[in-house]
């Protein structure tokens, strides 16, 4: 570990040479920080041998293109629920199928939009993530300079006057721009829940259709029944999570693609090769051309064919993206387009048969091996969304987005696969609702294209952005690529828009609920930051107290937990005025997730002295990406003391002769910053692990009477841990603050129920940070405060 010591005055010459240095140094860091942004986009780049790409794309199949794959279930009977007009309308509509997955889940998401992942992470937070790296747009901003030092923090530096640095200036210099893409980002994650929902009701209920087919004699109520008894099966065994039974989705994704293919070139061959001439785009036109609202419309049912787009976004896993690319590009494209033509070449010759066109196209020989092969593959492309919605979950609710609840990591060896109790069940319930309620295919079907569009929507509004600040694009490019997107879509969405009224409404209905119990918890955590920032307490009070505090110093730990990443929180001094008493030892930590993926174990605290070193006052800062978790195993409050204790052994090791100067300045870190910390002439004490530096404790610290307390006579470091040791073995006692929010009586209706009503209820339910970190309740200490809003 690099250390650097400097004495805070120095003269004439030492000045001068300590500048140079200073200079050399600022470059050796430059240097640095570029060959390790040079070694990061190398690993990230790095070229896989075939045989170990085409490992990674075989298994990829079963993560991520599952739910795409089992679109041929259900996108006939939704394109033509009305039955079949005109035998060339199945040309036409066949065409734009085609033309339909060539576009938006090949050129743009295969091609484009999974080149924007973070770290291997898709979905809208994902790319929020990116963009907040890359601007000041977050709206609670507990950020600092040093996080940026981070292995895992990636960014590009603009140049001034480029496009994308007046592009970030734009989006910086508004608190309204930067509020309204969180709500584009929270619309578009609200309306991927909603897909986690209506996509295993769509996919189970198609896939237990099969039995009518073959045994008419059974009711719609039994097929609902069954689909109803495979859903809560399969929300049942979430907790078991997909490390055990994962290795089964690889394999039966490829078979269902290679039995649809196979199928579908059958059925070619056997009944009407002519639909092959559907690759020319003249059929849409002429489909188009024989106008009326019918074929308008049924846009809607032509649009679930690429329905799955939006998990295969979210599910990218550890997967790289030529893996990706190759299982799209030489397994799923081809195999759907066969499946898509076959059932187009069989409804050619038996359109009354629309309705269940999949089953019905199926050689009788092989009819039930296929039934159980779509049944398992619906089960397969229903885990993968609701593994994609537990993911988003995760996301929010590391940026402050969703109330905190229950999250269980179910894989040694993969990070992102995880549980979420409380979500599951409610995604049981409802899914089981959409699927009991509504009973047929048509409106659920309404329902899921209506959540696919306006994710598609959201995703190019945010992937613009990402290309002008990420990839820095030439703007013509940027321009291109938004139109071409938005007219496809737009196209798409405007048919949708007919549908509302026949089952789209509940995807709105969904995310509506879910957009207001998001916005409301994040404007209450923004409310409770700004208020612990604004009441903070300022250094020169804490040192006008003295040593004591002004009260008496028990033998103990006190762990102050604060929201502040900076200054003293205001529910310490609430706490020192209504008390005689405060620990020996204070800690103030302070737990913030920051908008990449993790933060590795090594990097993941930073710890600094507060005040003089007979005031025993220290800051920790823990830092969580929003992949991270907090596991039960986890000793938080061990590894913040060994993040303690190495803090003060390094201290007394670079403090040399520098202890004995009115004004001292002591910088160690792994990562050593750009700029050099300073605040005038004087500097304090900072992190063994990183600077962090905040305005009010960047202040003179004066050496204090070593006659106060038996305490401050400490000479070195060692003599201090004892002293923490022993105050360790006293007791250790975590204060945490309670802070209620309540509406001004003058504050408008709205605001009221939103406050004190729906915010206190998520309050009420979510769960305490005491749990997330595992405190035990005989050492928990709450702080009561109420402020308004």
């Amino acid at each position: 570990m690099a250390a650097r010591v400097e004495a805070a005055t120095m003269n004439g010459e030492e000045s001068d040479e300590r500048g140079s240095m200073w200079e050399l140094d600022q470059k050796l860091d430059q240097s640095l920080d570029e060959e390790a942004c040079r070694l990061r986009n190398m690993y990230r780049e790095k070229k896989f041998s075939v045989l170990l790409l085409l490992q990674l794309s075989y298994q990829s199949l079963g993560v991520v293109y599952g739910d795409l794959g089992t679109s041929p279930l259900y996108v006939f009977y939704n394109t033509f629920p009305h039955g079949i007009k005109d035998p060339e309308d199945i040309i036409g509509a066949l065409s734009l199928i085609i033309y339909s997955l060539t576009l938006i889940p090949l050129l743009k998401y295969v091609f484009v939009v999974c080149k924007a992942n973070d770290n291997g992470q898709g979905g809208t937070f994902a790319l929020y993530s990116l963009l907040c790296r890359h601007a000041k747009i977050k709206t609670i901003r507990n950020q600092h300079r040093t996080d940026e030092e981070l292995t895992t923090y990636s960014r590009s530096i603009f140049h001034e006057h480029s496009f994308a640095a007046k592009t970030k200036r734009w989006l910086e210099n508004r608190t309204s721009r930067k509020t309204a893409l969180l709500v584009l980002v929270l619309v578009g994650t609200c309306m991927v829940i909603g897909d986690g929902i209506l996509t295993p009701a769509i996919s189970v209920l198609s896939a237990a259709g099969g039995l009518r087919v073959n045994l008419p004699q059974i009711s719609n109520g039994v097929v609902v029944l069954v689909a109803v008894i495979i859903l809560v099966s399969l929300f049942s065994v979430q907790h078991y999570g997909t490390d055990r039974v994962g290795w089964l989705f690889a394999p039966i994704v490829l078979i269902w693609f290679l039995s649809i293919a196979s199928i579908g070139m059958y059925n070619i061959w056997k009944y009407d090769s002519s639909v092959l001439k559907a690759f020319s785009p003249v059929y849409i036109y002429r489909y188009f051309k024989r106008g009326g609202r019918d074929r308008w419309t049924s846009l809607g049912g032509i649009m679930l064919s690429i329905t799955g787009i939006e998990a295969l976004f979210a599910d990218l896993s550890h997967f790289p993206v030529s893996a990706v690319q190759i299982a799209f590009t030489l397994i799923v494209f081809p195999c759907l387009l066969l499946a898509y033509s076959g059932q187009a070449a069989y409804i050619r010759r038996y359109p009354d048969h629309v309705a269940d066109a999949f089953y019905r196209s199926i050689p009788g020989s092989v009819y039930w091996p296929m039934f159980i092969i779509a049944t398992a593959a619906a089960i397969v492309a229903s885990q993968a969304t609701i593994s994609a919605t537990f993911s988003l979950i995760k996301q929010a609710l590391a940026h402050g987005c969703f109330p905190r609840v229950k999250v269980v990591h179910t894989s040694r060896k993969f990070l992102g696969q995880i549980y979420v109790p409380d979500i599951n069940w409610i995604l049981m319930i409802l899914c089981i609702a959409v699927t009991a309620g509504f009973k047929n295919q048509s409106q659920i079907g309404n329902a899921y294209g209506t959540a696919v569009v306006i994710v598609m929507l959201v995703t190019t509004l945010i992937m613009t952005l990402i290309m002008i600040l990420v990839w820095r694009c030439h703007w013509v490019l940027v321009l291109i690529f938004t139109l071409l997107s938005l007219v496809v879509e737009c196209t798409y969405f405007s048919a949708m828009l007919f549908k509302v009224d026949q089952g789209g409404w509940v995807p709105l209905v969904i995310a509506s609920l879910f957009f207001l119990i998001m916005s409301v918890w994040h404007y209450g955590t923004l409310k409770r930051y700004e208020f612990e920032m604004h009441s903070r307490v300022s250094m020169a009070w804490i040192l006008g107290l003295g040593p004591s505090l002004g009260l008496v110093r028990v033998p103990g730990v006190g762990l102050v937990y604060t929201e502040l990443a900076s200054g003293v929180p205001h529910i310490f001094s609430h706490f020192i005025t209504n008390l005689p008493a405060i620990h020996s030892v204070v800690v103030f930590v302070c737990v913030k997730n920051l908008p990449v993926y993790t933060v590795p174990e090594e990097e993941r605290f930073l710890v600094k002295r507060i005040g003089p070193k007979n005031f025993h006052m220290f800051r920790c800062v823990a830092r969580y990406g929003y992949g991270d978790l907090h596991k039960k195993d986890d000793d938080f409050e061990k590894r913040l003391f060994e993040s303690l204790f190495l803090f003060i052994h390094l201290e007394s090791m670079m403090e040399g002769g520098c202890s004995d100067s009115d004004d001292y300045s002591i910088c160690g870190s792994q990562h050593q910053p750009k700029d050099k910390l300073e605040n005038g002439n004087e500097n304090e004490n900072l992190s063994t692990f990183d600077t962090f530096d905040s305005v009010e404790s960047i202040a003179p610290v004066k050496r204090v009477s070593h006659t106060v307390t038996a305490s401050s006579q400490m000479s070195g470091g060692v003599d201090e841990l004892e002293f923490i040791n022993r105050c360790r073995d006293a007791g250790v006692v975590h204060i945490m603050g309670n802070t209620a929010i309540r509406a001004r009586r003058e504050a408008r209706f709205y605001k009221k129920i939103a406050i004190d009503y729906v915010y206190a209820f998520l309050r009420k339910i979510c769960r305490e940070h005491s749990v997330i970190f595992n405190v035990p309740q005989e050492s928990l200490l709450n702080v009561g405060q109420i402020f308004y809003v």
